[in-house]
C-alpha cells in the first residue's frame, strides 16, 4: 500500500535545483554591491594621501597611486587643484565587473583636500 509521502520523493531536489539560479544571482549582486563600497573607500583613501601631498608640495599624482592595487590602478585617473587656501584632489576609480581587473561599470569619484601648506613653511 502507497502512501502519500510517497508521492513526494524528490521533491526538494526539484524545488532546490528550481532556486540555485536565483541563489547564485543573488550572491553575484551581493558580491557586486561589496565591489562597489571597496572601489569607493579605495578612491576616498587615494583622494585623502594625493591630498597631503600635494599640501605639502608633493608629487600628487604619485602619491594618490600608491595605494592603489593593480586592477584599480589601471584606469585611475588623479587630479590636484590647489586654491583658497586649500588642495583639493579627486581620484576618479573604475568600479570592476564581478572581478577586480575585469571591465569598468561606471567610474566613483573619491574627493579629499588638505590646507596648502607650502606658503606657511619658512
Amino acid at each position: 500500500m502507497r502512501t502519500h509521502r510517497d508521492d513526494d520523493r524528490g521533491q526538494v531536489a526539484v524545488e532546490f535545483l528550481g532556486m540555485v539560479p536565483l541563489i547564485l544571482l543573488t550572491l553575484a549582486l551581493l558580491w557586486q554591491v561589496v565591489l562597489v563600497g571597496y572601489t569607493y573607500t579605495l578612491a576616498g583613501n587615494a583622494a585623502d594621501e594625493a591630498a597631503r601631498a600635494g599640501a605639502v608640495g608633493d608629487d600628487c599624482d604619485e602619491a594618490g597611486k600608491r595605494h592603489l592595487d593593480g586592477a584599480w590602478l589601471d584606469g585611475a585617473r588623479v587630479t590636484c587643484s590647489p586654491g583658497g587656501g586649500l588642495v583639493t584632489a579627486v581620484v576618479t576609480l573604475q568600479v570592476p565587473v564581478l572581478f577586480p581587473g575585469v571591465g569598468g561599470l561606471f567610474g566613483v569619484d573619491g574627493k579629499a583636500a588638505a590646507v596648502d601648506e607650502k606658503g606657511l613653511m619658512p
